[in-house]
């Protein structure tokens, strides 16, 4: 392995994971991104929109570094919980495609993770907001969690000639349904939009104790992810 790179969808997950990791921001970059040695985390936007553009330059110097689409994921299982981790064997894309992640890292992560979900996970489009769309797209694909980014990102660097690995955790459990006025409040990019963010409590005031319980998941969530990615990077370690 030539080093790991961490790709996330939004900002605030990259940062997250780059403070849990000890990783400062590679300030030579004209975008969000963090590293020392071969380990680094970058967003690459909702639906993965700007891995394209972006790739090249988080490329440089690595190799084929191992690939982790990480961050957080709506939970499709009923048993899943807000903080659970989910280590998929395979990703489903928003056109039917299946992608195996690399059996190896996958066998590695795992192991380190102690106890995670496998099995498989979805990638949509569009954001599964409700709970009746969730439980429609799980009896549709027998998928256990969703995200928008994993099919692009594992299909980008396999071409490249990467291996490949998620690691995700919950931000949403089945049943819990996302409320609109939080889904505004990213833009395609990933980043936060502060206007909405900073208007929300005085406009939707009703939104605000899910909005908190959704962040106290996403916390929980990416610390389970960074441990995860913290061992895989200390194993990898000559």
């Amino acid at each position: 392995m030539s080093g790991i790179l961490i790709l996330t969808a939004v900002e605030l997950e990259a940062r997250v994971l780059a403070r849990r990791l000890g990783l400062p921001a590679i300030t030579v970059l004209p975008f969000p991104a963090f590293g020392r040695d071969l380990l680094r985390v970058a967003p690459v936007g909702l639906r993965a929109g700007l891995l394209a553009s972006r790739w090249p330059r988080l490329l440089a110097g690595l190799g084929r570094p191992l690939v982790v689409s990480g961050g957080v994921c709506g939970a499709l299982a009923p048993e899943l919980r807000g903080g659970d981790l989910v280590i998929p064997e395979s990703v489903l894309g928003p056109d039917g495609e299946r992608l195996n992640v690399t059996p190896t890292p996958y066998r590695q992560a795992t192991l380190l993770a102690g106890a995670a979900r496998g099995g498989l996970l979805a990638t949509s489009r569009d954001v599964v907001a409700t709970a009746q769309a969730k439980a429609a797209l799980s009896a549709r694909t027998g998928a256990v969690a969703v995200d928008m980014e994993s099919a692009l990102i594992l299909a980008h660097a396999a071409g490249a000639g990467c291996p490949t690995l998620v690691v995700r955790g919950v931000s949403d459990a089945a049943g819990e349904s996302l409320p609109p006025e939080l889904i505004r409040l990213m833009t395609p990019a990933g980043r936060l939009h502060a206007g909405r963010a900073l208007a929300l409590p005085f406009r939707r005031p009703r939104v605000l104790p899910r909005a908190l319980a959704l962040r106290r998941a996403t916390r929980r969530a990416l610390a389970g992810v960074a441990r995860v990615l913290a061992a895989l990077a200390a194993s990898s370690r000559p």
